[in-house]
């Protein structure tokens, strides 16, 4: 077995183990956030779990301020670490992954483009000239756990091929949500602190230059990066990503290379805790009064329901025709549609990118809308995937 060969095996086996990994999460995440809804509208308790998110926890120190809110600590310190683990998956992949051959990668990112870019489109559509056009990032993400965690329920009638397009296909939608958050999504700019940001970041890949394999060293400028990038006015979570980058890959020594050993770390603790405490945390919803149905709400329902399937559906289907990419010989195009519909459960990306762009009553009503905008993509997903495919695989 030569040298390749055993890199591609091991990141076969890392995909299985993650896709695995993600599948119980969005278990564990759909617990969470049933009861973040239960606890929130239960009268007797609603007020203290509103309050608790709200208080202050933290310390000062000789002018050295490190208070935040709770939700605070779990939206910008934890998923900090979230987007960590998203950057790390993002790097391996480009490097021993499914994006690391132009011709391996091509589909499912095409697949990935078109399942943001027609939702933006759809909400832009119904929101242009409006005051809530800042909204357009919330339809485009996918949330891999809870798509996993649907296609775990499906059962083993849905081939390894089409869990690993949709692993491919949500890398990189994680990685245009990055990008979006940092272009669009971030506050004004304070140069002193961007500059110490990126002395930081020129530190760390330094060490890795270097070949400094210390996961140590690497956290403690990760600290640093954060608490600067924090006080730049580029959202915190970024910080997460830009040190991913600079975590060194070694593929001589796969197995012992920093970024598999801290990824192996970070996935559970990603996938078992912080998102669960995320969903907690931002999916408690007081549904009361009356919900109005707006620009907002129709923006966001239509993108995630309608325009993820057919953005994911119609460029992979043009891009073979085309003869730009071509899908795997064991998916079908109901496989790639049936994925589309899974797509459009965008639920943890799309609630924090509804936190950035919104608040009070209209986070309220964007939050409400992906949740049920998810549950309507998981009931079409499934039953596409029992009524359609796998009653025709039965019958073949």
């Amino acid at each position: 077995m030569n040298r390749t060969t055993k890199i591609n095996n091991r990141a076969l086996n890392a995909i299985r183990e993650f896709i695995s990994m993600e599948s119980f999460g969005g278990i564990l995440l759909l617990f969470t956030t049933i009861l973040a809804l239960i606890v929130a509208n239960i009268e007797s308790v609603a007020s203290i779990y509103h309050s608790f998110w709200k208080s202050d926890f933290g310390f000062v120190f000789e002018g050295f301020n490190a208070t935040l809110t709770m939700q605070e600590w779990v939206n910008d310190v934890l998923m900090a670490i979230f987007f960590l683990s998203i950057g790390l998956e993002i790097k391996k992949e480009m490097l021993i992954g499914n994006l690391a051959s132009v011709k391996k990668a091509a589909f499912p990112i095409i697949a990935a483009f078109g399942g943001m870019i027609l939702p933006i489109c759809i909400y832009l559509g119904i929101n242009f000239g409006s005051e809530y056009t800042h909204g357009f990032g919330i339809p485009m993400a996918t949330d891999i756990a809870f798509a996993l965690g649907i296609i775990l329920l499906l059962g083993k009638k849905v081939p390894i091929e089409l869990k690993i397009f949709l692993v491919t296909l949500a890398v990189v939608d994680d990685l245009g949500a990055i990008v979006i958050i940092a272009l669009f999504y971030s506050g004004g700019i304070e140069i002193s602190y961007l500059l110490s940001a990126i002395f930081v970041f020129l530190i760390l890949f330094l060490l890795n230059k270097f070949g400094v394999k210390s996961i140590i060293a690497y956290v403690i400028g990760g600290i640093f990066l954060w608490y600067f990038v924090h006080h730049s006015g580029i959202h915190a979570t970024i910080a997460g990503v830009l040190l991913a980058f600079t975590i060194p890959l070694k593929m001589e020594i796969l197995s012992r290379s920093p970024l598999i050993r801290l990824e192996h770390v970070l996935n559970p603790l990603s996938a078992y805790f912080i998102m669960p405490i995320f969903a907690f945390a931002n999916a408690g919803v007081t549904i009361g009064g009356e919900f109005v149905v707006n620009s907002i709400t129709i923006g966001v329902f239509l993108g995630l329901v309608v325009g993820k399937p057919l953005g994911i559906f119609l460029f992979t289907f043009l891009s073979e025709k085309f003869g730009i990419a071509k899908k795997h010989e064991n998916l079908s195009w109901l496989h790639i549609l049936g994925a589309g519909f899974l797509g459009g459960v965008g639920f943890t990306m799309s609630i924090f990118i509804a936190t950035l762009t919104f608040g009070g009553s209209l986070l309220v009503e964007a939050k409400i809308t992906i949740m049920a905008s998810s549950l309507a993509a998981t009931i079409i997903g499934v039953l596409f995937f029992r009524i359609v495919l796998f009653r025709r695989a039965n019958k073949n």
